[in-house]
């Protein structure tokens, strides 16, 4: 299992989501941290999930 770290932003900068969410690889991440970021509502907003290492999984503008 790998953690990921999900932020989601207002324009404005204030962040809406910061949470480490916990999957079995990468390509799981993709998959299942959309539909986690469209059941939060979010999937128009500034959004980002990064590996522990700081890579970028998923980003949106």
């Amino acid at each position: 299992m790998e953690n990921f770290r999900f932020t989601a932003f207002e324009k404005t900068g204030e962040i809406l989501f910061d949470e480490v969410w916990t999957f079995e690889s990468e390509e799981i991440a993709k998959v299942e941290g959309q539909k986690q970021i469209e059941e939060k509502g979010v999937e128009e907003k500034t959004h980002r999930l990064v590996n522990s290492s700081g890579k970028l999984v998923l980003f949106h503008i």
